[in-house]
């Protein structure tokens, strides 16, 4: 019996550690530091989308990465459980700011299935993030800038990256 809680304790652990990682706003920040500030796009939106990237990534990387993991209902179900969580504060927050309602929680949810649906759409792309910085480019308002592309792949690459990795040293794989 303790065997299977330490097993349990330590994908709660994956799923905060997750989390954490992709709330976290470093990488966003030096991501927008290399957008050049004549760029014809609108850099808020870019950080914006950067974030909601980020945190759908790190989701879909779970699933990916453990497609046959034993594991992998427990920590995703772990993980987007602190999503919704964080969710609702963020809309609440923001809900209070600007007077209006939104729900984080359901815009994260259209920005997968949008990526989601644009992969699929383009099933012999050499890889996910030719697809994925196009597509976010086009979410950010002009899917014509080079750098809005490459700022999006370069999240989605270093996301999915950053999440083997993570789930190579813990050992789910």
């Amino acid at each position: 019996m303790e065997h299977s809680e330490e097993k349990k304790t330590g994908v709660e652990k994956a799923g905060e550690d997750l989390f954490s990682f992709a709330i976290n706003r470093e990488d966003i920040k030096t991501l927008m530091s290399y957008l050049p500030e004549k760029a014809d796009i609108n850099l808020g939106k870019v950080e914006y989308e950067l974030q909601i990237l980020k945190i759908i990534s790190t989701g879909w990387s779970i699933s990916y990465y453990l497609e046959n993991g034993a594991r992998k209902n427990q920590l995703l179900e772990g993980y987007w459980k602190a999503v919704h969580e964080f969710s609702q504060s963020i809309s609440t927050t923001t809900g209070w700011m600007i007077g209006n309602n939104i729900d984080y929680f359901q815009i994260l949810k259209e920005r997968l299935d949008m990526y989601v649906a644009a992969m699929a759409q383009k099933p012999d792309a050499p890889e996910p993030a030719v697809v994925i910085g196009p597509e976010f480019a086009r979410t950010c308002g002009n899917m014509d800038d080079a750098f809005t592309v490459m700022t999006g792949s370069k999240m989605f690459i270093a996301t999915i990256g950053s999440v083997k990795e993570y789930l190579e040293t813990i050992k789910l794989r």
